[in-house]
């Protein structure tokens, strides 16, 4: 049975006092970072749960899942694709969905391009950098992240907002704890990097899930995905 709303208030609240304390611990403002709930393999409730709380998005991994669990959601929501995207998804991704978080090769950025243009809209995407060089995630290397932004900001249906990363897992709680800082911040120093080359402020850094926002807030994240925290395991 999929928990009661009152459940999901307490555990939002939650993550809420997390991320306040976190920014008090870094100096930054709370108001800076968005609560991205991730409804992934959830129940439409969930998204309805997260309007109704006062959330501004929820994230979904798979397109078809997203497709089929928006229309069945009536209140107002920005709903972003999270999960690896497929080329030959790209158009359904860009026709069903309000942002792309996970843009990592030139050949994806073309083919969103092509169904925006098509389908008359400016699509907001994210950059997806593999900053923990970790062979067991998507996103480009951070290395090929200039060549990647300077081909995104040449195309015409495209906003580029930002840049998101996923950190690696280690063998121990310390060792996870110890590449998430690593990840966050080499991001960070990224995105400083790019926007000193670049003419593109890219304020969005999606970084942090639920056994790492705390360092991902410390490193600078805008926007931290929360899933397992307020929807239970799935």
């Amino acid at each position: 049975m999929f928990l009661t709303y009152e459940e999901f208030t307490s555990r939002a609240d939650a993550i809420r006092a997390r991320i306040a304390s976190a920014c008090a611990a870094a100096g930054r403002d709370a108001a800076t970072v968005e609560l991205l709930a991730v409804t992934k393999t959830h129940p439409p409730e969930a998204a309805e749960y997260a309007a109704r709380y006062g959330l501004a998005g929820v994230g979904e991994n798979r397109v078809q899942e997203g497709i089929e669990k928006r229309p069945q959601v009536a209140s107002p929501l920005r709903w972003e694709l999270i999960g690896h995207l497929q080329s030959n998804k790209a158009r359904l991704a860009a026709q069903h969905f309000d942002r792309v978080q996970t843009v990592d090769s030139e050949k994806l950025l073309n083919h969103l391009d092509r169904a925006a243009g098509e389908l008359g809209k400016i699509l907001p995407v994210l950059l997806q950098i593999n900053a923990g060089n970790d062979p067991a995630k998507f996103g480009a290397e951070p290395g090929d992240a200039p060549r990647l932004l300077e081909a995104a900001l040449a195309k015409k249906n495209l906003r580029v907002d930002g840049l998101m990363t996923i950190a690696p897992l280690g063998a121990t709680p310390a060792e996870t704890a110890a590449h998430a800082a690593r990840t966050f911040t080499n991001l960070r120093n990224l995105r400083d990097e790019l926007t000193a080359r670049f003419p593109a402020p890219l304020p969005e850094l999606s970084m942090g899930m639920t056994g790492d926002l705390e360092a991902a807030v410390a490193a600078g994240s805008t926007l931290v995905r929360i899933g397992t925290a307020l929807f239970g395991s799935r």
